[in-house]
């Protein structure tokens, strides 16, 4: 099973993921998305699902497979 799983349709290019990957894991390509924005490739070997490409992802465009299961966002609403 892939750590991560990567919806390019989301990306809007900003590559936070990249600057963020203390694996250097992420990479920039030359593809691009139907929206215009090139998307990004993840080694899937050397990543070591920190989570912190999710973490930093605005656009909700990745998701982080754990052992123990899928990393989901969480909203949160003030009372």
């Amino acid at each position: 099973m892939d750590k991560i799983i990567y919806d390019s349709a989301r990306c809007k290019g900003c590559y936070f993921c990249v600057a963020a990957c203390p694996a250097k894991a992420v990479s920039i390509t030359e593809q691009s998305n139907k929206k215009g924005y090139r998307i990004v490739a993840f080694d899937q070997a050397a990543c070591r699902a920190c989570g912190m490409c999710y973490m930093m992802c605005p656009y909700y465009a990745i998701t982080v497979n754990k052992a123990g299961g899928a990393r989901k966002r969480m909203s949160i609403t003030s009372p």
